[in-house]
């Protein structure tokens, strides 16, 4: 053992330095063996700083085919310097390879489709992202086939594959030729749910809450709709929703749900406070599975300082149509801008959402006790039949930067039937999202609101229209523009609003904002005179939601008024 440390060579440290152009010395100095055994700091005899040189050189070149070059230069020294050991490269990587040609061929059912079938494989081919005259790399051509796969996965064929591929080098010409043989497999069709998780409520409540019917073409946006339906029934803390791309399963696959469910009963509270209508306390209970039937019975009670309400809920789970059905009591009493009100309501509603579309029709029997000062004092009744249509295209966003929110009602009364005044009610608001630039978004709001009837009189204020406050017009107190009165302010039958913002986020959760907000409510289209506020803000995302701060200047009023709301629940 003596002798052979004696005879051994001596050991010396390595330094390397790597000259190459600044896009691909990282790469290199990266992933060189003999410039990670410097990083370590090893002791290296002579022969081991050899075969690191040579196998490095090697490297180089296998690094360099990566990002399309070659046919490179590489050049290597060893130099000793004291006791240490100098390895340097000189890199030039040569002219860069390009796609010359692409070549994409199609096996599976995909080949023989319809009249489907070119429309997708078009849209596959445009998800190729590596074009004729682009650099060849690796890394662009392995993301060039994933990108031709994924429309076919989500699509139809969710057991598409690469069956084959090539990338033929040409390094005289610096070309490359790449051609793809994609095998799509059969296409999809879904089979029956097989659920799992299910024990505390009615299957019957996930099969009618699926928008997917057996035989129908499989599509992924499918599974993710149907798990978000899950999700927003109230009934499941989580839900995953999938199948299991089986070429053997493709004429009826199952569809695999898996749930967990929440507790039957809730109990919560919660607290918070705004500048419409001032601080709050709420409490509610919930019952998830009244008679073992999935019915959903809710109480609940909300003190506010210019409002205070109690209601309570039955409602039964999504039929198989797609309905939603409830049946509701509301009490509720308000002084809002000396408008003082206490109203009961009864009402019977049908839901139904399909897709980015949500509607509901409801009968609806009010009573009404006003007053105003001295000024107004009077008793309202109403039995309305209304419906609602809304678009959502921003999917579950809090702070969305594109998309809309359309809603369209309708509604009306008839005298003869538990009504003190005949009249119909029209209301209509678009909210559109765009972006703006990397950390912006500009956002247009517009509403209008009418009611057509002889009078106002015997109409319950629900019906009628007030503007100002937080999502209307601000600078201008909640409900503040209507019919002035001595003793407060009076809703009325027509409403126009509108409101242009934009809102610029920094790093991590916060964002400013500047609007203009512009509306009025009157008794008669041509009595609407719009006022204006201006405005700056602050938005920050919270876990639990947006929340808001504005300050914002009444041009009418030429006063500044603070705009915020802020909520907890438990």
């Amino acid at each position: 053992m003596l002798l052979a440390a004696l005879c051994a060579g001596p050991a010396h440290a390595l330094t390397v330095e790597v000259a190459a152009p600044d896009e691909l010395k990282p790469l290199l100095v990266q992933y060189l063996e003999a410039a990670r055994a410097a990083r370590l700091g090893e002791a290296l005899d002579e022969a081991e700083l050899e075969r690191l040189r040579s196998v490095s050189a090697e490297t180089a070149r296998e690094l360099l085919a990566t990002e399309g070059y070659f046919s490179p230069q590489i050049d290597s020294s060893l130099t000793q310097v004291g006791d240490d050991w100098v390895l340097r490269y000189a890199v030039t990587p040569g002219p860069r390879t390009r796609v010359r040609s692409v070549g994409i061929d199609y096996a599976g059912a995909l080949a023989a489709a319809g009249e489907a079938g070119p429309r997708l494989r078009a849209r596959s081919e445009r998800a190729f992202t590596l074009q004729p005259g682009m650099p060849f790399r690796q890394a662009d051509w392995d993301a060039a086939k994933v990108a031709l796969l994924r429309p076919l996965l989500t699509v139809r064929y969710p057991a598409a594959r690469i069956a084959a591929s090539e990338a033929r080098i040409e390094p005289a010409i610096q070309a490359a030729d790449l051609t793809v043989t994609v095998d799509s497999g059969p296409v999809f069709f879904y089979g029956e749910p097989v659920i799992s998780g299910s024990q505390r409520y009615p299957e019957s409540i996930i099969r009618n809450l699926s928008p997917l019917k057996p035989g129908q073409p499989y599509r992924v946006q499918d599974l993710l709709d149907y798990q978000a339906a899950l999700d927003m029934s109230g009934y499941y803390a989580q839900a995953t929703v999938r199948i299991e791309p089986d070429p053997e399963l493709a004429a009826a696959v199952p569809i695999r749900v898996d749930v967990v469910e929440r507790p039957e009963k809730l109990f919560s509270v919660g607290a918070g406070i705004s500048t419409d209508t001032g601080a709050r306390v709420q409490a509610s209970w919930l019952h998830r599975d009244i008679l073992n039937r999935g019915m959903r019975l809710k109480l609940d009670a909300r003190l506010e300082e210019a409002r205070q309400t109690g209601g309570a809920e039955l409602a039964w789970p999504r039929n198989a149509r797609g309905y939603e059905n409830s049946l509701g009591l509301l009490i509720k009493e308000e002084d809002i801008e000396g408008q003082e009100s206490r109203a009961m309501v009864v009402a019977a509603k049908r839901s139904r959402t399909r897709g980015q579309i949500e509607t509901t029709l409801s009968l609806q029997y009010q009573t009404e006790e006003l007053e105003i000062g001295d000024a107004v004092s009077a008793s309202n009744q109403a039995l309305t039949a209304n419906y609602a249509w809304t678009q959502r295209t921003i999917g579950r966003a809090f702070y969305p930067r594109r998309g809309y929110v359309l809603t369209l009602q309708g509604g009306g009364a008839a005298e003869a039937l538990l009504s003190d005044t005949s009249f119909i009610r029209l209301y209509g608001r678009h909210t559109q999202y765009f972006r703006a630039g990397d950390n912006g978004r500009l956002i247009l709001r517009g509403e209008l609101g009418s009611v057509l009837a002889q009078t106002r009189d015997g109409i319950p204020t629900d019906f009628l229209f007030r503007a100002g406050g937080d999502n209307s017009v601000r600078g201008y107190a909640y409900q503040s523009l209507g019919r002035t009165l001595e003793g407060g302010v009076a809703s009325v039958r027509y409403l126009a609003t509108g409101s242009v913002e934009y809102h610029h986020f920094f790093e991590g959760n916060w964002g400013m904002a500047v609007f203009v907000d512009a509306g009025d409510a009157a008794d008669s289209p041509g009595a609407l005179s719009p006022v204006f506020g201006y405005g700056v803000g602050a938005r920050y995302r919270s876990p639990v939601g947006p929340i808001n701060f504005d300050l914002a200047y009444g041009e009418a009023t030429q006063k500044f008024r603070l705009h915020f709301s802020l909520g907890v629940s438990f």
